[in-house]
Order: C-alpha cells, then structure tokens, then sequence
C-alpha cells in the first residue's frame, strides 16, 4: 500500500510541500468543477501547515471563496473547547483567509453523538453532491498516531468494518470519549488522500504501515486504499527515517 512516497528534509520544507499540493489540487478542481472540497485534521503538524497557508505569502494561492472545508474527525467537545479540531483550525487557519462562513462545514458537537454523525454525513451529500454511495473529496488530509490510528479510525473498534456510513460517531476506550468521523470508505472515496506526518516519534508506525504485514485492525491506517483517487505520503527525515533505504532514496526532495 506504499502509494507515493516525498520525503522533506525539514518540517518547514515539508509543510511547503504540502501548501504546494493544496493550491495545486485546489486549482485544478475549481477550473474543472468550479468547487474546491477539503478535509482537514486535527494536530500540530497540520497546524503548522494551516499557519502557513494564512501567511501572506500563501493565502491568496487558494481561491478561498470556491473552496469548501470539512474535518476528517473531530473529538467530541464544544466548538470553544481547547481540544476541538475545528478551533484549532479556525484561529491558525479560518480567520485569516477570505473563506465565506457557509464554506466551512464543522462537526455539529452541539447534538447528541450519533446525531451529530448524521448530520455531517447529510452536509458532505447535500455539499459534494449525492450521484454515489460515498461522494468525493478533492483533497483528504490525514495525519496518523502512534498506534496507527488515522482520524479516529482507532485499532480494533467495530466501526472499522462499517462499509455503509460516511460518518459515524464512537465512543473510544482508549482515549476515553466521543469521536465523530469520517469511515474508510468515505475517505477512500477522495480524489487525493494525503498523510502528512513528521517527527521521530511516528517512524515506527510509518515504516509498519507502508511496508510492514497487512494488520489493518492494528493498524487501521493500512485500511486507506483510494479506490479511484491518489494516495500520498507527505514525510520529513524524522518521519521517514525507518522506511527501507530504497524507498527514502528514490522518494526524498
């Protein structure tokens, strides 16, 4: 399941790497549908790419008025609260683009779990379109854990097999609270789903996951297969530094 592989020499390379694909994904889909869809995760590493994207530099690289955000998963707490995915993206990101209010899709944790589930599977269908069983987004950025969890797809939860849903709700043991996210199919849907990871801390799991056994329910980030779409792998030294020398020789930048 390697998909493709770029290897950054810094954090700071790697997050321009990643600013370049968005503008670039971001680009080709308006010019072709007029529409920008995008999934955002939760995490410092992503943080680090969205205060990027709100500089100067890049903001005006992203025809924000034609793009549409949506979170791949968010924890189950209040819009305010110092844990929610969506905060963090807002004060990074949000505020400092010229991105209209009704362009930004949140997980409403203001409703009951389950509900809130439905609710934001009714917003991707309503937004993205509903001619399939799972509509496609341009761009799906995921980051993953230490465990290998991707979104809060966690090891050996049911809800890895759920084949059905866009998005479910699910209490996790491990982290002891709600989660709401998008499911496997729904993120293999996308038209380009990409891993941004960095830090040696993820080393391990990025070397598992690529190249190691298939062991899905312990590693559920080897569940994301697109069916039809792109997957990429967006690594620093640190994150890569355990893949087979091969692999980081032909895939570094």
């Amino acid at each position: 399941m390697t998909g493709r592989v770029v290897i950054s020499a810094t954090v700071s390379e790697l997050f321009d790497e990643a600013a370049q694909l968005i503008s670039s994904a971001a680009a080709d889909a308006i010019q072709q549908r007029g529409m920008f869809s995008l999934a955002l995760s939760g995490g410092s590493t992503p943080k680090g790419l969205f205060q990027l994207l709100a500089t100067v530099a890049w903001r005006d690289r992203v025809d924000w008025s034609n793009t549409h955000v949506f979170w791949g998963d968010d924890r189950y707490v209040s819009h305010t609260d110092s844990r929610s995915n969506f905060r963090m993206t807002k004060e990074a990101l949000l505020d400092h683009v010229p991105i209209p209010q009704n362009n930004v899709h949140p997980v409403p944790t203001d409703l009951p779990p389950d509900e809130a589930a439905l609710r934001y599977e009714q917003t991707l269908r309503q937004v993205l379109g509903k001619a399939s069983d799972f509509p496609q987004l341009d761009l799906n950025l995921l980051g993953i854990g230490e465990n290998g969890h991707t979104a809060s797809l966690f090891p050996r939860r049911p809800i890895l097999h759920e084949n059905q849903r866009l998005v479910v709700s699910d209490f996790v043991p491990e982290v002891n609270m709600h989660r709401i996210t998008m499911t496997i199919p729904m993120i293999n849907a996308g038209q380009k789903v990409v891993f941004l990871i960095a830090g040696e801390s993820k080393a391990g799991v990025v070397r598992d996951v690529i190249t190691g056994p298939q062991q899905p329910e312990q590693l559920p980030a080897q569940l994301i297969q697109p069916a039809h779409g792109d997957l990429i792998w967006l690594l620093d030294s640190a994150a890569a530094a355990k893949l087979p020398e091969n692999l980081r020789s032909s895939a570094s930048r």
